[in-house]
């Protein structure tokens, strides 16, 4: 996965995991402009100081609220933008899917900006309709999807995205996301 901002601190640094390497690399190029995102989330009240209790059952001092950011058009863009930055080469993958909900925004801000088609995952499969869990256009077998999300602690929304993106036929070997906690 990439990762477009350096790690968050958490209650446990046991628990959380070492920034990718290409963030790392990707942060000096990014400098004052991820500088200025921080602060604008900050801004906009995304991030929260507490005792918060995490959907990984993790306890931290800090949240990120980034649902916040669907209100702020221009944060919206400069978050797709920071995630189009640190994306594998375009010709790596031909669909976006964001991880349900609050990274939806963010692909639908990226595949606006970019061209690349995108596809939906539900969180839970509809019993009317045409019932599909993922809904878009795609061919199985042919394309190949970036998943976009919004923040990272275990991974486990991710991989919640990823099954039936794989189990429709789609190649999965990439991520982005926003916030690595």
């Amino acid at each position: 996965r990439t990762c477009a901002m350096p790690q968050a601190p958490t209650a446990s640094a046991a628990a959380s995991t070492p920034a990718p390497a290409a963030a790392a690399a990707a942060a000096p190029a990014l400098g004052q402009d991820l500088r200025a995102l921080v602060l604008e989330l900050h801004d906009v009240g995304a991030v929260k100081f507490g005792k918060f209790v995490l959907k990984s059952g993790l306890e931290s001092p800090i949240y990120i609220d980034l649902r916040v950011t669907v209100s702020y058009p221009g944060l919206l863009g400069s978050i797709a933008a920071h995630l189009s930055a640190v994306a594998p080469p375009r010709e790596e993958y031909t669909r976006l899917c964001g991880v349900p909900y609050t990274a939806l925004p963010f692909a639908t801000a990226m595949c606006v900006a970019s061209g690349v088609p995108m596809v939906m995952r539900r969180k839970e499969k509809k019993e009317y309709g045409t019932k599909k869990l993922i809904e878009g256009v795609f061919e199985p077998g042919v394309d190949r999807c970036l998943v976009v999300e919004d923040l990272v602690t275990t991974g486990g929304s991710v991989m919640e995205t990823v099954g039936p993106l794989r189990e429709v036929g789609m190649e999965v070997t990439d991520v982005v996301v926003l916030l690595d906690r």
